[in-house]
């Protein structure tokens, strides 16, 4: 079957197995369905260091008692089925593999987590019958191999049951025939199909990306569902019970999702596969991370500071280092909650590529000066203008990471430790300055004609930078635009059946150029009346300024121990 080809031009359908996929035009009118053998799962980095096991779900859980003693949780109303209750508590107790006081002492936290993490889901009550439902751009579909509903972008799963019933069906009726459904691609519609971990992950989307970015996209979303519960606690649950409804275990933690969407359709982080770090001068970062590394205590592994979705330094043994995949859930999570900023909170959390069996423990907190703020930017208008927004306090989020599930207050002292010398060097007014564009590179400082923007990856370190938004991407319809030109290189430098080296695009509105060596990936915007030869060379100009900023813009030399 992988060589086989089937093309019905009356019926308007083509349908394209194995070794033609390279042959597909993703822009044809036609309807095409991919089925492919291969797949797109990277292997997990399992690493050697013991973390915590399958002990507790993520949530914002309280800090224990100075007794040692678990969360003292008020649990939510319990349900009027009691049938549904008992089954409940029966798969608690398998899945952690506990006596009943340590499954009872885990299900109170669970439950308290899901009160402070919850929130309403947006477009909860449309189905496909709603008139708004069909307009979203990409809607994101995952359900269990049994066709139970697990969750959706828009609306109610369970009115949406029918139609994930439907994917369902379709997915085992190419499976019986030992192949597996990648992708459909109707006129502007692309439909992408992921399985994984018992679990089928599907998005209907009618943006720029390619099928290949939107795998990558349900890839996320299936290590944002692992960092809530681990791989084995999965393979526990479904092979006990394969109709099992996981929405009991990942009831509270769908805005992580949500908010995992939508930071993909905004970050080309995602499609790069590297973080932004925060431009910052090499002496602030240094004294930082310095300070970091002083105030290590036994029980830490892993030590982030973060601002703004941009890491500002790190700490990590000399054998183990972070997969950015890992730092995206971490970002992800910082960002989707607005809670760990009144305090300090304690939450296990599974981070796929380090170790997808276990837990590390995360402690949680902001560190703020009071004294200094920093002034939001603006919403863009379609005027141009932007709305004005009042100077906030400015506020780093800290993440103290262990193996250890009681090392909370030994981290809560390094903590302290770590805000009260960061306060006296005035660290955090310098990266308030950064954040507030202050200290932060526009694009004339290349001095470069013609360049309106550019993305550059570091090979070597996976981390990238980019210059702020600046004219004429000042619109949210602009910016759109930009990020699209940039995935449609990126899926052409990346092609599986024709990579290439480079490419030079040109639309009415701007020249794309994208460039990949073995040490950068380069993406740069000029004015649409630049030529190749021009646009190579302001590249070439635009390397060496990087190359001697580089101590600003990256993370060359993270603190080790």
């Amino acid at each position: 079957m992988a060589d086989e080809a089937v093309e019905d031009v009356a019926g308007g359908s083509r349908v394209v197995f194995g070794d033609d996929l390279g042959n597909s035009d993703p822009y044809d009118e036609y309807m095409e369905i991919t089925v492919g053998s291969g797949s797109d799962s990277s292997p997990m980095n399992v690493s050697a260091l013991s973390t915590g096991g399958d002990e507790g779900l993520r949530g914002n859980e309280q800090a224990p008692g100075p007794d040692g003693e678990g969360p003292c949780a008020t649990a939510a109303p319990e349900s009027d089925d009691n049938k549904a209750a008992a089954e409940h508590a029966t798969l608690e107790r398998r899945v952690s593999q506990a006596d009943e006081h340590e499954a009872d002492q885990a299900l109170e936290a669970r439950k308290k987590s899901q009160a402070n993490v919850g929130s309403p889901k947006r477009d909860y009550e449309e189905d496909v019958h709603h008139p708004n439902w069909i307009c979203h751009r990409k809607h994101v579909f995952i359900l269990s191999e049994a066709g139970k509903p697990i969750y959706s972008r828009y609306g109610n799963e369970d009115k949406l049951a029918t139609i994930m019933g439907v994917m369902q069906a379709i997915v085992s009726f190419v499976q019986d025939d030992k192949d597996t459904l990648r992708w459909i691609i109707a006129g502007k519609h692309k439909i992408v199909f992921i399985g994984k971990h018992h679990m089928i992950f599907v998005t209907v989307a009618r943006s720029g990306e390619s099928p290949q970015q939107l795998a990558l996209q349900l890839n996320y979303t299936c290590s944002q569902i692992l960092s809530v519960l681990t791989l084995s606690q999965l393979n526990r649950i479904f092979q006990q019970r394969r109709n099992f409804d996981l929405r009991r275990l990942l009831s509270g933690t769908e805005k992580f999702i949500d908010n995992l969407w939508n930071l993909m359709d905004m970050e080309p982080s995602f499609i790069l596969g590297a973080v932004r770090c925060l431009p910052l001068a090499s002496s602030v970062r240094d004294t930082i991370g310095h300070i970091l590394q002083q105030a290590r205590v036994p029980e830490l592994v892993f030590a982030l500071l973060v601002v703004d979705n941009q890491l500002v330094t790190l700490l990590r043994p000399k054998r183990y280092s972070l997969h950015p995949t890992d730092l995206h859930l971490i970002f992800n999570l910082v960002d989707a909650s607005m809670a760990f900023r009144t305090g300090e909170s304690w939450m296990p959390i599974c981070l796929p590529k380090f170790d997808n069996a276990g837990y590390l423990h995360a402690h949680v907190s902001y560190i703020e000066d009071e004294e200094t703020t920093v002034e939001a930017p603006g919403i863009p208008l379609k005027n141009g203008a932007t709305t004005s927004i009042e100077p906030q306090n400015f506020g780093a989020c800290l993440l103290l990471l262990s193996t250890d599930r009681n090392a909370f207050f030994a981290l809560s002292k390094c903590r302290a430790t770590i805000e009260q010398k960061m306060l006296k060097h005035n660290c955090i007014k310098a990266i308030a300055e950064a954040v507030g564009h202050r200290a932060s590179y526009r694009i004339a400082q290349t001095d470069i004609n013609d360049l309106l923007h550019f993305m550059y990856k570091s090979k070597i370190t996976h981390q990238y930078t980019s210059p702020r938004l600046e004219a004429p991407y000042m619109t949210p319809n602009d910016r759109d635009r930009l990020l699209s030109l940039y995935q449609y290189l990126h899926h052409r430098l990346h092609s599986q059946a024709r990579p290439l080296r480079i490419i030079y695009h040109v639309t009415q509105q701007e020249a794309v150029l994208g460039w990949v060596t073995t040490h950068f990936e380069l993406y740069a915007t000029f004015s649409p009346l630049v030529t190749k030869p021009v646009a190579i060379s302001a590249l070439n100009k635009l390397l060496r300024w990087i190359k001697h900023e580089e101590d600003r813009l990256f993370i060359l030399n993270p603190q080790m121990y």
